[in-house]
């Protein structure tokens, strides 16, 4: 997802940023307010302690002289409470848009992150997303609540300090403020440089943190190979190249902040030297020096404050390009509109598949599918059989919809082709067993209500009944509402498969998906969950269209009909005996025991 010309965008990226500021608009009117009076109470200073120096400290009567600096002392304690106050209510009303606009950016690509496909997926890694989603989103949130402010009151600053120097001594201050155009353009050469690498930092982070999380999610297979060493240098390699590149960056950075700094320096003490000149020939006031000496501070100060917050607006443009590649990124899959009138809740689903070609988008050369057609009907128990790789678990995917086929209109459901559903309306019609369960870090309960959020306690035990796991789940130390950790770690193989059918048994589909529920169990647990299948199989009657990918003869023997697959393609289907007198592709399974 790393584009050259990505790579090559200006600051003007961060542009993306403003349909999340739009909602917001009072906020930020209110921020700009007390900026600009912040601004003001600072520039003001140097008058107050001009009208000091020259009516506070002018040969005068000790008691009159006493009053007036009494009095413009007073003036300079009101302009500096004025800046506390308007400069805290900034810092709070920036602060506060910063962690909003942040928390919004990052709910609406993580949002739009579950919207994409498996194929989405196959070419990112999580870690990327991860990323994103956090190092991305706090550089942002860095610029937003606090660079950009600074910039902006340090602009306004800037400008209104150079503004007084110029109308105070307008023919030094106009040779001083050419120069400072000259500084502009090796700026903007050294800003691109710094954005670029920027951007490049970020990959690389990103790249260490998908390193990390592909290893942390497989960790025993790790220890199991011996790897954790290979994998702590893998990893390490990993974020070496990102302080490599972070220190490019900073290297270029700091170069950056140095020009910026000391050629500003170099214009703003020609400046002040020119006035001290003035002094000299009583051109000038002690008091407007004074001032003149100030709104140079200030003007050196915000230039060198500029050039900090250009560096962190370089990093944030390069962020928010990666979070707005993400957020661009368009589904593969489409939702449709149309609902089928005829759908019953209590009835199964037809299932038609035609002449359907299919590739994974990963795998473009490989058919996964090659001009396959099936028909199920309405309440028929189907088993897929095959050889690994023939095709059966890409016939559920697609049921999902979770990739689109060739033609669009090659499988349908009740009628209705599958790119005409809307999504939601078709995933709610089916429950899935997966062949790996999917366990989450809450509670037995919480997790087989995952299937459907409305259920009610008892509807979940009554689930969990009906796939033999609520004696199991009783037995545990808080029973329902026992914490089962990360993945599901606390339980065994066939205890997290067994929630898992209690999870699709909830949902009460009306075409359940079974995917080899039982292959990478043991003997007892197999038996149970077995058994838990059986019960899902019997429990549908004809109120529920199954397809079921099994190798064992139990489950296959229990079917309707038997479809067995082949590179792709229906080569054989019907019962059990029929396929066994055929002597083909399902009988030699059988005899090899692949099916028992």
């Amino acid at each position: 997802m790393n584009s050259p010309a990505a790579a090559k965008a200006s600051p003007r990226a961060l542009g993306g940023l403003l349909p999340f500021l739009a909602p917001y608009r009072v906020a930020i009117g209110l921020a700009l307010l007390f900026l600009l009076l912040a601004a003001a109470a600072t520039l003001v200073f140097p008058q107050a302690l001009r009208s000091l120096i020259d009516g506070g400290l002018l040969p005068a009567h000790r008691d009159q002289q006493a009053l007036a600096l009494g009095q413009h002392f007073g003036a300079l304690f009101g302009v500096a409470a004025a800046l506390a106050v308007f400069s805290a209510a900034r810092f709070y009303t920036v602060s506060w848009l910063g962690e909003r606009i942040t928390a919004d950016l990052r709910d609406a690509v993580y949002a739009h992150v579950l919207e994409q496909s498996p194929a989405f997926f196959e070419t990112t890694q999580t870690g990327e997303v991860l990323s994103r989603l956090t190092a991305d989103t706090t550089l942002v949130q860095t610029v937003v609540g606090s660079s950009l402010s600074m910039g902006l009151r340090n602009g306004v600053m800037g400008l209104g300090a150079l503004g007084m120097l110029v109308w105070t001594n307008p023919l030094v201050m106009g040779q001083v403020f050419l120069a400072l155009l000259l500084i502009v353009a090796p700026s903007v050469w050294f800003g691109r440089r710094v954005r670029r690498l920027s951007r490049a930092s970020q990959d690389r982070v990103a790249d260490a943190s998908a390193v990390a999380a592909e290893v942390l999610n497989a960790v025993s297979t790790v220890q199991a190979n011996n790897a954790t060493r290979r994998e702590a240098e893998r990893f390490i390699s990993a974020t070496e190249a990102a302080f490599q590149t972070a220190v490019r960056r900073s290297r270029a950075r700091s170069v950056l902040v140095a020009f910026v700094i000391m050629a500003t320096s170099a214009a703003l003490l020609w400046g002040l030297y020119e006035g001290t000149q003035a002094v000299m020939r009583g051109t000038l006031s002690a008091g407007e020096l004074g001032q003149t000496v100030v709104y140079v501070l200030i003007l050196a100060s915000s230039a060198a404050v500029l050039g900090e917050v250009y560096g962190d607006l370089l990093r944030a443009a390069g962020a928010t390009e990666r979070l707005m590649e993400l957020l661009h990124t368009p589904p593969a899959i489409r939702s449709g509109q149309r609902v089928p009138a005829s759908q019953s809740p209590g009835g199964g689903v037809n299932i038609e598949f035609e002449n359907v070609d299919f590739h994974y988008p990963s795998r473009p050369q490989q058919p996964a599918l090659n001009r396959f057609s099936l028909t199920v009907a309405p309440g028929e128990t189907v088993a897929l059989v095959g050889s690994s790789g023939a095709g059966k678990s890409t016939v559920l995917q697609l049921l999902q919809r979770f990739y689109d086929v060739d033609p669009p209109q090659g499988i349908r459901l009740d009628g209705l082709a599958l790119s005409d559903w809307d999504l939601d309306a078709l995933r709610a019609q089916i429950g899935v067993v997966p062949q790996e369960a999917v366990i989450f870090s809450n509670t037995a309960l919480e997790n087989i209500r995952y299937g459907k959020p409305t259920a009610t306690d008892e509807e979940v035990m009554a689930a969990a009944r009906e796939a033999f796991a609520d004696d199991f789940i009783r037995a545990l130390p808080q029973g329902y509402h026992t914490f089962l950790g990360e993945r599901g770690v606390r339980l065994s193989g066939g205890q997290k498969q067994r929630l898992s059918i209690a999870r699709a048994l909830l949902r009460r589909p009306r075409l359940l998906l079974l995917d080899e529920a039982t292959s990478a169990l043991d003997a007892e647990s197999e038996r149970m969950v077995q058994a838990a299948l059986d019960a899902a199989l019997n429990a549908g009657e004809r109120h529920r269209t199954t397809l079921v990918i099994a190798h064992r003869l139990a489950t296959v023997q229990k079917s309707d009909r038997i479809v067995v697959l082949d590179q792709g393609q229906v080569v054989e289907q019907g019962r059990h005996d029929e396929l066994m007198a055929l002597g083909g592709v399902y009988a030699r399974f059988a005899s090899m025991q692949l099916l028992s």
